[in-house]
């Protein structure tokens, strides 16, 4: 029997962090194993909050190719591509832009807080508004089983659910209706203790190493509300302790026993963590450096995830025209 296709994408708008590796990539190492997998540069996407500034486009999608290879990501094992390469994507969203009521996308939950936490941002476009319908496309021109989410984006996928549905009684069955593929939720807090992002420029990259890494280890937050070293600590406030209990599990109950009892300061619990993170994070900056010393590599594994995807999304296309009876040749 054939594997069952999982799809899922990342917007290339700078180098991945490590909350991007904790709560996605690196699940998707693991599912490159066990299902046909199709993870896209989603350099479309980056468009719909980032058009006003290109200048750093083909650069950001060469980091993400290299970030998720260095990651783990095989090509042999899983087809990554370029979405702007693949213009049947575009093609299915504006199908489906004809078909999905307007009410639907201003609805969807995170439509209006994006609004509201970007207000910097003229993102009040066509574009910005329907970005749901064109990941609706990305996910169901694969015809996709699994979309591997956290529980905040669970509105997406049901999104995408009632396109399909939608579509399949209007003219007839040719989409599965994806399922979900919940992952633990892994949130890493930046290091000025708000949530990691790169809009807010607070991230450790995942290929941050030596002094750039400790460098940014040294500067996090920490309890607020401890002046010694020898007073007592909240490690539950404490971004350091944070990463302390996902990349330093084996000393994680001693590090939090000494803190609250101000056996370890701030400073010893940092080189402490950047010591945990460079010993994390070394087989990936030895990819890296595999990649980066390889400047082929990058389009190479682009060429061969456009070549496979495009197989697939041919079929599926002519799939669509035939049901809509708009297959004119």
């Amino acid at each position: 029997m054939s594997k069952k296709v999982v799809l899922s994408g990342a917007r290339p708008t700078g180098a991945l962090h490590i909350g991007n590796y904790l709560g996605a990539i690196k699940n998707w190492v693991k599912l490159q194993d066990e299902y046909d997998c199709f993870f896209f540069i989603a350099d479309w996407h980056a468009l719909t909050t980032d058009y006003e500034d290109t200048g750093s486009y083909k650069e950001n999608i060469s980091e993400v190719v290299m970030d998720l290879y260095a990651a783990g990501l095989e090509p042999d094992k899983c087809n990554i591509f370029l979405q702007s390469s693949l213009k049947e994507h575009a093609e299915l969203h504006l199908l489906f832009s004809m078909i999905t009521p307007l009410s639907w996308l201003e609805r969807c939950p995170t439509y209006k807080d994006q609004l509201n936490q970007m207000d910097e941002k003229n993102i009040r476009t066509y574009g910005f508004l329907g970005y749901p319908c064109l990941q609706s496309a990305d996910i169901l021109i694969y015809k996709a089983d699994y979309v591997p989410v956290g529980e905040d984006q669970l509105p997406h996928v049901e999104m995408t659910r009632e396109i399909a549905r939608r579509f399949n009684f209007l003219f007839g069955k040719v989409f599965p209706e994806p399922e979900p593929l919940l992952t633990e939720a892994k949130v890493l807090p930046g290091l000025d203790g708000r949530k990691m992002s790169k809009s807010y420029n607070n991230t450790i990259a995942l290929k941050d190493r030596g002094d750039v890494l400790r460098k940014k280890v040294m500067s996090m937050i920490t309890d607020p509300a401890r002046i010694r070293k020898d007073d007592p600590g909240h490690p539950d406030v404490c971004a350091v302790f944070a990463y302390h209990k996902f990349f330093n599990k084996e000393e994680k109950e001693q590090i939090e026993s000494d803190c609250k009892a101000g056996l370890i300061g701030c400073v010893g619990c940092k080189k402490n963590l950047y010591e945990k993170l460079a010993e994390v994070l070394k087989p990936i900056h030895e990819r890296r450096d595999e990649i980066e010393a390889n400047p082929d590599m990058v389009r190479e594994i682009i060429a061969r995830g456009n070549a496979s995807a495009q197989v697939v999304i041919s079929k599926t296309m002519a799939d669509v025209r035939k049901a809509m009876k708009i297959d004119w040749e």
